[in-house]
């Protein structure tokens, strides 16, 4: 009995394993061996150096900004990003009118290009001609910040045409998961006498926990990327302070050649992405609630 299933079943198994070992295993172990050579590309073969690379990292002061720029999206970004989503969601859930075309209207960033969204912000970030200045202007700003070009704020600029990009993708998530919520547990807490606020807190967010989670894990994962939006917009510049690792990585392979290094770089930031969700589903595991 037990032959004639694995008959069955071995066959359909068969070419889904032999695309996943050619699309997925391959390349990252490829990709793990690329890391431990120095080569340049095509034109020579890739000469082994063992862990040589990833010793370099840890002496690199740009590897080591660009980290530093990651870290600072991966407190921004999550934090703000799910804060919004979450308002709006809960808004949205009230039974607010014309609540479709809100959410339309929000979602609708998400399905825009990113390098079309960094052409854009570009251009209202522009110093002279762009319309956040001349908003600033004409309320009396008489001297605004050049927002792509201040290392002081071009992270922040960055970001945020990234949560007003993204928010509206994880508000509709937070919809589906709070109408899943039956609403006899609403009731009951308001005729015990609860707020807003406290069936929020205690019935809401325990609720859609499990969607909170895998906001978190997917806001976390582009905030360690972020490269399609800061190569659009910045190219990683002013004098590097808005580069990020995936830029670094790209610089370092595609335009100085160094394809063993770069990839060293992306291997160590696969790691770093593998660590983080790890961490993030450790501590934030808990019971399933049933009802």
């Amino acid at each position: 009995m037990y032959r004639n299933k694995y008959r069955i079943i071995v066959p359909f198994l068969f070419f889904p394993l032999l695309l996943y070992v050619t699309f997925v295993l391959y390349p990252y172990s490829r990709a793990m061996y690329i890391s431990m050579t120095r080569w340049r590309g095509l034109a020579m073969a890739p000469e082994f150096i063992g862990l040589a690379n990833f010793v370099k990292l840890l002496s690199d002061d740009h590897f080591w900004n660009a980290l530093g720029n990651n870290a600072v999206y991966l407190v921004m970004l999550p934090t703000i990003t799910i804060a919004i989503a979450l308002f709006f969601a809960f808004i949205l859930t009230q039974g607010v009118r014309f609540s479709k075309f809100y959410r339309i209207s929000y979602f609708f960033p998400q399905v825009m290009s990113v390098v079309a969204v960094g052409v854009l912000w570009s251009f209202v970030y522009h110093p002279t001609i762009g319309l956040l200045n001349s908003v600033l202007k004409f309320v009396g700003v008489s001297e605004p910040p050049v927002w792509l070009g201040n290392p002081n704020t071009v992270l922040g600029a960055v970001g945020t045409v990234t949560i007003w990009q993204v928010v509206g993708f994880y508000m509709i998530l937070f919809i589906a998961a709070m109408e899943g919520v039956p609403t006899s547990l609403y009731e009951a807490a308001e005729i015990d006498g609860a707020s807003r606020w406290h069936m929020f807190w205690h019935i809401t967010i325990p609720m859609i926990w499990e969607a909170l989670v895998t906001a978190l894990i997917f806001i976390m994962i582009a905030a360690t990327n972020m490269f399609a939006i800061t190569q659009t917009m910045t190219l990683g510049g002013p004098s590097r302070s808005s580069e990020v690792l995936s830029t670094y990585l790209y610089d370092e392979a595609f335009l100085g050649s160094k394809f063993g290094y770069g990839t060293a770089i992306a291997v160590s930031l696969f790691f770093m992405v593998l660590f983080i969700s790890l961490v993030i589903q450790r501590v934030t595991r808990r019971d399933t609630l049933e009802y």
